[in-house]
């Protein structure tokens, strides 16, 4: 391609709404255009990295058995009210843009298609003799993010690849994810990332298990917990560990104390001269089901931990029948105003007990009259403990479950875990952290969706079975975008040769030197006959420009035809490393080719 003839603007500014380094790059670039909030244009370079890309998914999926399909992106709101997942996300996530079409009818622009596969499946697959099937596909998706931000990162829409698979039972499904698990692998290596899988909350996709696949990079909007050993890896918000020991508690009896100005964990442990996990702290929420009723929380945890909102919505989740609702729409904890709304008195906050009387709640339609109270597993062996008196500027000590305070029957595991806690596989490893950007998830689903939209088979035995289903997700313009978070230093983008748009870019420092142009000329077709994606610069630019163009797109290798033309040479420069040599005219095809060779060999 020659530069001359393309829609090739690169900037010398960053952009104004652009955060982080890859969103700025692929701006300044030329990449991509922002034509609204999270909204993007794949300009000429970028659709060719995104084809690249789609093609390793592509080639991976067909390899592991999968068949590609092309899903509608308009979806009837029935599919999704059959699920129950109409209102979680019109509602409690509300990212899917759904509106009524002129006869009335609700329907949706898909931000994932597990419905949609679902009832394709029920319609078309009715014996144990077509399974196992996979079907996947690469298209756009819609979701309506409150905040879009860092460009591709997160925006409205995007392309995506996703896959579903049908099983006759979980064997085949864990058999059918193990195929996936590998074929992720195999894609993100041939796209030379550097990634880390690990085990994931599935949120709003639901099913048993999930792993998502991080690409390691320093701007990563996700924490991962890690051992070195390599046995444990999970998203923080999955991530389980063991607790520091509790210290043994200095109080020997039960009183109350004066505890003025200490509304904080740190600033009651220093006025007390006790350790934080002697203490037991409150924390107060509020969850909004599907059916508009809403619950006060009260969360008891060992003082030095926090709570994971992840892991309590889970819970919480679990106890939505009881309130007569199916999901929640939200969770949170509650502002001083939504406070006033349903509190009859002031509360007592940074000073309240596990046993916060029930008084402080209004008689409100909707709202439930009692809190419910969750103990974190970290606070249930405590003895002796300090915690909140429900009366501001005082604390008890001293205290014990079963005694002072009755002990919350429901116990739960919503702690968060944190770098240098102990593995829970081997304590002797402690986790380590880094940052991740997800680009690829994978989940068990097992029979959720298929139980739900009644889609079944009939098995060997006759019998009416539900399929046993597994869901696989990479985000193809996520990916594309991470790679050059991974991958870039001061002068711009460093792309992995396996994505890059263009493999090598021949550069003519002076177009009006008739020896330069011919020799470019020469190389630029020679290389395009040997197979490699080269782009020729023969604009009517300085050489700076040129040069610093060649370096802000980040084309692997580049060939420039300057000075040593008279000694039958050219300059070649390996964009990742800096390494440049000058060599004969007539090896530039063979040195090129024997790079790409040992690039795809890693």
């Amino acid at each position: 391609m020659r530069l001359s003839q393309m829609l090739f603007v690169t900037l010398r500014e960053d952009p104004a709404e652009a955060e982080i380094p890859s969103h700025k790059l692929l701006v300044r670039a030329g990449y991509i255009r922002r034509i609204g909030s999270g909204i993007y244009a794949y300009l000429p370079m970028m659709w060719r990295v995104l084809q690249k890309v789609s093609q390793i998914v592509r080639e991976e999926m067909n390899a592991a058995g999968a068949q590609e399909t092309l899903l509608p992106q308009l979806q009837p709101s029935e599919l999704w009210k059959e699920s129950g997942r109409w209102d979680t996300y019109t509602q409690a996530e509300g990212i899917m843009f759904a509106f009524p079409d002129r006869q009335k009818r609700e329907v949706a622009l898909g931000p994932t298609h597990e419905e949609v596969i679902t009832a394709v499946a029920r319609d078309m697959i009715r014996s144990y003799r077509q399974l196992p099937v996979n079907l996947y596909q690469i298209q756009t998706k819609f979701r309506d993010e409150i905040r879009p931000r860092f460009g591709l990162m997160r925006g409205r829409e995007f392309i995506m690849k996703d896959a579903y698979s049908f099983d006759l039972d979980e064997v085949g499904m864990k058999e059918s994810y193990r195929k996936m698990h590998d074929a992720y692998h195999r894609i993100l290596t041939r796209c030379g990332l550097e990634f880390r899988a690990v085990d994931a909350d599935s949120g709003a996709i639901g099913g048993s298990g999930s792993q998502e696949f991080m690409v390691l990079a320093a701007a990563g909007e996700d924490e991962v917990l890690y051992t070195e050993d390599g046995q444990y890896a999970a998203n923080v918000e999955k991530a389980v560990s063991l607790p520091p020991d509790a210290e043994p508690s200095p109080f020997e009896k039960f009183e109350k104390r004066d505890t003025p100005n200490t509304p904080t964990i740190e600033s009651l442990a220093k006025f007390l001269n006790c350790s934080p996990t002697a203490i037991v702290k409150n924390v107060l929420y509020q969850v909004v089901y599907d059916n508009g009723k809403t619950v006060l929380v009260i969360v008891s945890i060992r003082g030095d931990q926090d709570v994971n909102e992840v892991k309590l919505q889970n819970e919480l989740t679990k106890l939505a029948g009881q309130y007569g609702g199916k999901t929640i729409i939200a969770l949170s904890v509650p502002s001083a105003e939504e406070q006033q709304k349903w509190a009859a008195k002031a509360l007592p906050l940074g000073y309240m007990a596990p046993d916060l009387n029930d008084d402080y709640i209004k008689p409100l339609k909707d709202l439930e009259p009692k809190f419910l109270r969750l103990v974190d597993k970290t606070a249930v062996d405590l003895q002796l403990f300090v915690t909140g008196s429900n009366e501001t500027d005082r604390h008890v000590v001293g205290a014990n479950w079963g005694t002072q305070f009755k002990l919350p029957p429901l116990q739960v595991d919503v702690r968060k875990a944190s770098a240098g806690d102990r593995a829970m596989h081997d304590p002797s490893q402690t986790l380590q952290t880094a940052r991740g950007i997800e680009i690829g998830h994978i989940f068990q689903l097992g029979t959720k969706y298929s139980k739900a939209m009644g889609a079944t088979f009939t098995s060997e035995q006759g019998e009416e079975l539900p399929f046993v289903m597994g869901c696989y997700g990479i985000g193809v313009s996520r990916l594309a975008q991470s790679a050059v978070e991974q991958s870039y230093d001061k002068d711009g983008i460093v792309w992995p040769v396996a994505i890059a748009p263009y493999q090598a870019i021949v550069v003519i420092p002076n177009v009006n030197d008739t020896d330069q142009v011919s020799a470019a000329n020469v190389i630029y077709t020679e290389l395009s006959r040997a197979g490699v994606e080269v782009m020729l610069d023969d604009r009517d630019e300085r050489a700076g420009v040129k040069f610093k163009d060649a370096d802000l797109i980040g084309i692997p290798y580049r060939i420039v035809t300057g000075r040593s033309l008279q000694q039958g040479k050219v300059e070649v420069v390996r964009r990742a490393t800096r390494e440049s040599q000058e060599i004969s005219i007539h090896e530039v095809v063979p040195t090129i080719k024997r790079w790409l060779e040992e690039a795809v060999k890693g």
